[in-house]
């Protein structure tokens, strides 16, 4: 498994030919988004309302809570209830893999409700907002990735060189953690490498 970010909230993993993408941006915020083919979008947003698997010719693209199940692969939407409106719901999701169990929070601004936080169990790699406001603060995503106690934390949504809104950098959660960040260009997975793992590692990935 390799994980390439692009900033923001997303990613591109690739295991073997299978692609899966998460929360595509406008290249107005001034970064360059991910392009290409993919089997599976995730979008972690969207407004209402919207089918749960919307398929095309590029992929399948899964927008909201469910439970799905793509080229072998089981994904499941978690609904952040609280957070969602009218206007809009957010969704966790949870990837299951043969190499590692991925957790993307997505646009989450809150601590997660119990509901939510009893499904966030046996992840190896979470993805965490980093970068403060509009998404959930530093300090509590710290709180939270010790409860949740994944084999590794890489975050997201921070301030990197170009991005067109304003965003903190990932000093406090760093802090907050109490661990070293490991600079990389991308995110290797084995999985007995995982299984290697006794404490969470922070992975901070570049653009």
């Amino acid at each position: 498994m390799v994980i390439n970010w692009y900033g923001e909230g997303c990613f591109k993993v690739q295991i073997g030919d299978f692609t899966l993408v998460s929360d595509p941006f406008d290249s107005k915020l001034g970064l360059n988004p991910a392009r290409g083919k993919f089997d599976v979008l995730l979008k972690s947003i969207s407004a209402w309302p919207a089918p749960e698997v919307d398929k095309n010719e590029e992929g399948a693209t899964l927008i909201g809570p469910g439970e799905y199940e793509i080229k072998g692969f089981d994904i499941k939407g978690i609904p952040l209830v609280k957070e969602s409106s009218i206007n809009f719901f957010k969704t966790i999701y949870l990837v299951k893999t043969e190499d590692a169990n991925l957790c993307f929070l997505g646009h989450i601004a809150e601590y997660p409700d119990e509901d939510a936080l009893g499904e966030l169990k046996s992840i190896d790699v979470l993805f965490v907002p980093a970068g403060g406001k509009p998404f959930i603060s530093q300090e509590l995503v710290a709180k939270l990735v010790k409860q949740i106690n994944p084999k590794i934390v890489v975050p997201m949504f921070f301030k990197v060189p170009g991005l067109k809104r304003k965003a903190e950098d990932t000093k406090e959660l760093i802090d907050e953690l109490g661990l070293k960040a490991e600079i990389e260009e991308k995110l290797t997975i084995k999985k007995k490498d995982l299984s290697e793992i006794r404490s969470t590692r922070l992975i901070q990935l570049k653009i």
